[in-house]
């Protein structure tokens, strides 16, 4: 534990002293919010009769913490490859504590600045006329911290492969864009293609999507209902426990 907490620390440290990437991991999806959210304001309407006046920038909120989520926890694990470059990851492996300390405090470490990053975010959602009770603002933190882990787990199991930041950077927009259009996060799964729907039925980003839109809207429940709460956190616990195992079994092998 005191391995983890070690590597848990210097990851924040690492963060907060990077202000730009700070500025940037928040303000990107903001604009992301505000183009998007502005630019369909007219023509965007929900294919359900239960919310006829739900605008976009309303409909979308869920959405961009989850893109915040996403893009946050993975592109934190970059580091990864960096600290092979400068030695600092060979000598963290040969040091006397279990490569599973090293798993854990990196993933921690993502996950907690993606959770600070998304519950910042959160500030902008009483412009939309929505303030959620207490059992929603918790059930937000978790599915986001699921999220955040489940993905920084992702990114560390494929940058513990890769030996250039421009690689990494390839392979994590390939999965990232898709699963994101694919979550419920831009257009709602009732509108889609069947083909589209069939595909987010099974993307686990679309449980967490929907779990964050429900607990917006705690205790009414979210009037596009995609799966129960219930649903959305075993989906989202499932991939959080199944990206963690992954990145620790791939940190027990060889690293060459």
């Amino acid at each position: 534990m005191t391995a983890v907490l070690a590597l848990w620390q210097r990851e924040i440290k690492k963060f907060s002293r990077d202000r730009s990437r700070l500025l940037g991991a928040l303000m990107q999806p903001l604009a992301f919010w505000v183009l998007l959210g502005l630019g369909f304001h007219r023509t965007f309407r929900v294919p359900v009769e239960a919310a006829p006046h739900l605008s976009y920038l309303e409909f979308l909120f869920p959405g961009i913490i989850a893109l915040i989520l996403l893009f946050t926890a993975i592109f934190s694990t970059i580091s990864i490859v960096e600290e092979r470059k400068t030695g600092f990851l060979q000598a963290a492996l040969v040091a006397p504590v279990p490569r599973l300390s090293l798993v854990l405090g990196n993933l921690l470490g993502g996950t907690t600045f993606a959770v600070l990053e998304a519950v910042l975010f959160m500030l902008f959602l009483p412009a939309l006329g929505i303030s959620p009770n207490p059992s929603g603002l918790a059930l937000i933190v978790l599915i986001s911290t699921l999220t955040a882990l489940a993905f920084t787990a992702l990114g560390f199991t494929i940058a513990w492969r890769l030996e250039s930041t421009r690689g990494f950077h390839a392979v994590m927009n390939l999965f990232l864009l898709p699963l994101w259009f694919l979550s419920g996060g831009p257009f709602p799964l009732q509108g889609a293609a069947p083909i589209l729907q069939s595909i987010m039925q099974i993307n686990p980003v679309s449980y967490a999507v929907a779990g964050l839109r429900a607990a917006v809207y705690l205790p009414d429940g979210s009037p596009l209902d995609f799966a129960p709460m219930w649903l959305c956190l075993t989906v989202t616990a499932g991939f959080a426990v199944v990206m963690v195992a992954l990145a620790a079994l791939t940190a027990s092998r060889r690293l060459y």
